[in-house]
């Protein structure tokens, strides 16, 4: 299994976030504080009126302040619990909400290159995450 100390786990975890980063057009909440892939990844899972067990739990921890920590939380929760490909897959389904949150060079606008990601996502869903939630 793969647990906190693996050095492996670090470098997928900041390529996760990179990838949900990259291109993403900035915005700001009411109060400006600027919003993040965490605000994404919450919009994309209530609009499939879907509630998912993770943003649940990671809206639970009072310690976490920022949406850059959230979203971090939320990564580590799908790993563990083997649901990030298809959490991520729920976002990815409306291409009007993608052109709202990310620019023309994400990734996740190109249909061959959202399913590349998507595909080696899943593969991750055989390895088992031992991680401190």
């Amino acid at each position: 299994p793969v647990t906190d100390g693996s050095r492996e786990l670090h470098s997928l975890c900041a390529q996760l976030e990179f990838l949900l980063q990259f291109d993403l057009k900035e915005k700001r909440s009411f109060f400006g504080q600027r919003r993040d892939y965490w605000d994404f990844l919450c919009q994309g899972l209530a609009r499939c009126r879907h509630e998912h067990e993770g943003v649940h739990f990671v809206t639970s921890l009072e310690k976490l302040k920022t949406p850059v920590g959230r979203g971090r939380a939320f990564l580590r929760y799908c790993l563990v619990h083997r649901q990030l490909a298809e959490s991520l897959q729920l976002c990815l389904l409306d291409p009007e909400s993608l052109r709202e949150w990310y620019y023309a060079r994400s990734p996740f606008l190109s249909p061959q290159r959202r399913a590349e990601i998507l595909g080696s996502l899943y593969e991750l869903d055989c390895v088992t995450f031992h991680l401190a939630l």
